[in-house]
């Protein structure tokens, strides 16, 4: 047995397979014009009965259309073979007349017709009449109409469909290889349907042919019977018509088996199941039926002429039917209050309360107007844009954005949206759908008429304009976005300001794994000293800096020469900071590697380094209030004068002061950049806008 298996294993390999696949399609062509002995001929044709009764069997246990989906190439090959198998039949059938000897042919003729002579001939072909008229006005013409409206609706929900999956990706709930994998199928699904539409014609033209080499081969064999073997007009009639019923039945069973089998396979495709599983699921619901039917045929029992010995076993029969489907149903819904009387018990109990699940990590909320901005089916882009935003953040920050779900908020006003991290509110808008967001840079003298606003991902004036401005506004300057690109750009804005909230242990942790295969010796060294928690802290505020962190190995290689001499996280965050020297120049540095820069006065700074106060949350500067409002009054005139003449307002301090001076501006100057003297790269060079001083050292100089 196990010799046997592997032989037929063997067979169907991948290899082998396409070899036999390809001889039998070759013979198929040729059967058309090589004449077969009548063995070869019996065997072929059982193999078509076998093929077709094998079709529909794997159809009626296949649980997916998709599962099958060489069925509409099938189809074409089997109406081929069959078709051949006609023309080789009928060549013999002409040639040898009485002395025709094929088996199958004539027992499909005799047995199964059931009835010699004249009888039988006339039981014949109503048979095949009965059979043919089924199989293409039911089941090929109503398999044919199904398969052509499944594939016009499942063409026109394509996009629907795909927009869900992209809705999913994009909410979390699915994964990258989730989502190729859902569309590939949705995709085959769609070509499967097509493909259905299409092969749905051969099966009705197959009886359409067989009806008509049926009737030539009436025709024609008596005839040849007559005028060429010489027989009589009864003989021919009888030898030619029989063999001629033989083979037009042998010939449309397998055909009526496959048609059936394509009803089914374009019938079911609402299911998930088997049919089997479906018939046994869908018909044991309810025991009403069963008690309805069962009184049914014991009413008819009484009724005189009708067969009470049948009637009545199968009214007792279906009566036990309807018994046990009852109790069942009662069982299961006795189990089904118990489990809900547990579960409200459960939850009454305050010491067995469930898990609660975590928040969306961030999440871009629409009001209900602004939902066809994520309609792909109206050219919508932003859920393209979302993903590559996600890509370049990745990319600039060194952060993995979380998958962000968007989701409808009927909360808000239809044409506005916000974005949440951990369910928190961190930014909101407000668009004009079919208007263009004009954006000011600053110095435009903007007189194009419009609603006035701010942009809300960089704070600039601006104004929403109709299409007509729209070419103006840009000859003049402005910026013109559109809906999409101010949700994506304040998205995007959003992600850089608070990509510190982004980042926990647990991400930490999988930067760690994902390096220690290449670089597990500074990996090993950095856990040794310092702790996942740490580690975190550092690399959160680098991001509240806007330092990209994908950089890591440096970083890594910066926290494990300086944490053996101080594990105080502002320490080892100047330090980081030194190391990415480069990187940070990079950032403010113009396209000749000059960087221009803001420097203090030395005794403001002293007085900021003297007031040093170290906290929990890092060390801050504890000027008194007036020295701070002078401050941050001197820190703003002079940022506006050096952004007036289009250069960034970028502070050089001395090390101390960097950290406590970023602190101090932190809150009301988050943008302003300070950098300190060691972390300048010796390529570039520095350049003085100005001083940075009190008002008071103004005046006594």
């Amino acid at each position: 047995m196990s010799d046997i298996r592997n032989s037929i294993s063997n067979i169907l390999s991948s290899d082998k397979s396409e070899v036999l696949v390809a001889v039998g399609v070759i013979m198929v062509v040729m059967m058309l014009i090589i004449p077969l002995p009548t063995v070869i001929l019996d065997m072929l044709m059982i193999v078509n009965l076998v093929l077709s009764l094998m079709i529909i069997l794997i159809v009626l246990y296949t649980k997916r259309a998709l599962d099958f989906s060489i069925f509409p190439t099938l189809l074409l090959v089997t109406t081929v073979f069959s078709l051949a198998l006609n023309v080789s039949s009928t060549r013999l059938i002409l040639s040898k007349g009485a002395e025709f000897d094929g088996r199958m042919v004539r027992a499909f003729g005799t047995f199964v017709v059931g009835s010699g002579g004249a009888q039988g001939l006339v039981i014949g072909i109503i048979i095949f009449i009965i059979i043919v008229a089924v199989q293409f006005i039911v089941i090929t013409k109503g398999a044919t109409r199904v398969a052509e409206v499944a594939a016009r609706f499942t063409l026109d929900s394509l996009p629907g469909k795909q927009m869900a999956i992209e809705a999913e990706y994009n909410s979390g709930a699915i994964t990258e290889e989730m989502a190729t994998k859902k569309k590939s199928d949705l995709q085959k699904e769609t070509d499967f349907y097509g493909a259905m539409d299409g092969a749905s014609k051969f099966v009705s033209g197959n009886v359409k042919v067989g009806i008509l080499i049926t009737v030539i081969n009436m025709v024609a064999g008596f005839i040849v019977g007559v005028t060429i073997h010489g027989e009589t007009v009864d003989l021919a009639i009888s030898n030619y018509i029989s063999l001629t019923i033989g083979d037009g039945l042998i010939s449309q069973f397998p055909a009526l088996l496959v048609s059936t089998a394509t009803g089914l396979i374009v019938t079911r495709a609402i299911s998930d199941g088997t049919f089997g599983s479906d018939i046994s699921e869908q018909f044991t619901r309810d025991g009403r039926i069963y008690w309805i039917a069962a009184v049914f045929l014991l009413v008819l029992t009484f009724i005189p002429g009708f067969p009470w010995y049948v009637l009545l076993p199968m009214s007792l029969l279906l009566g036990f039917v309807g018994i046990q489907l009852t109790r069942k149903k009662a069982k299961v819904e006795f189990a089904a209050g118990e489990a809900e009387k547990a579960k409200v018990e459960t939850a009454a109990s305050p010491a067995e309360i469930s898990p609660v699940v975590p928040l969306d990590p961030i999440s871009l909320e629409l009001g209900y107007g602004l939902i066809p901005l994520v309609d792909k089916d109206q050219s919508s882009e932003l859920l393209d844009r979302i993903t590559r935003i996600r890509r370049e953040a990745a990319l600039e920050l060194g952060l993995v954005v979380p998958r962000i779900r968007i989701i409808d908020n009927m909360r808000l006003e239809p044409s506005q949206y916000c974005v949440k991290i951990r369910g928190v509110e961190v930014g909101k808008g407000t668009i004009r759908t079919g208007a263009y967001l004009a954006i000011n840079p600053g110095n435009v003298a903007d007189e194009i008429p419009g609603e006035k606003t701010i942009d809300p991902a960089f704070g600039l004036p601006a104004k929403w304009i109709t299409e007509d401005y729209r070419d103006r506004a840009e000859r003049e300057g402005l910026t013109v976005v559109d809906n999409q690109s101010v949700i994506a750009t304040h998205l995007t804005e959003l992600i850089k300001a608070h990509a510190h909230e982004l980042i926990g242990r647990q991400e930490v942790q999988k930067i760690l794994e994902a390096l220690r295969a290449d670089y597990s010796a500074v990996v090993d060294e950095v856990n040794k000293t310092l702790n996942l928690g740490e580690i975190l802290k550092v690399m959160q505020r680098l991001l509240i800096e806007r330092v990209s962190i994908r950089n890591i190995v440096p970083i890594l290689e910066g926290l494990a020469d300086y944490a053996p001499i101080s594990r105080e996280i502002s320490f080892l965050v100047e330090k980081v900071r030194q190391v990415l020297g480069r990187e940070i120049c990079l950032g403010i540095a113009d396209e000749k590697k000059i960087i221009r820069v803001l420097t203090m006065n030395p005794e403001l700074e002293q007085r900021i380094i003297d007031s040093r106060v170290d906290t929990a949350s890092g060390p801050i500067a504890a000027l008194d209030p007036e020295t701070q409002r002078g401050w941050i009054t001197a820190v703003t005139n002079s940022v506006k004068e050096v952004q007036a003449h289009g250069h960034l307002g970028v502070i050089l301090t001395s090390e101390p002061a960097r950290v406590l001076v970023k602190n101090s501006l932190k809150r009301e100057l988050p943008d302003v950049s300070v950098i300190s003297v060691p972390e300048i790269d010796p390529s570039f060079n520095v350049e003085g806008l100005g001083e940075i001083e009190l008002a008071e050292h103004k005046n006594s100089a």
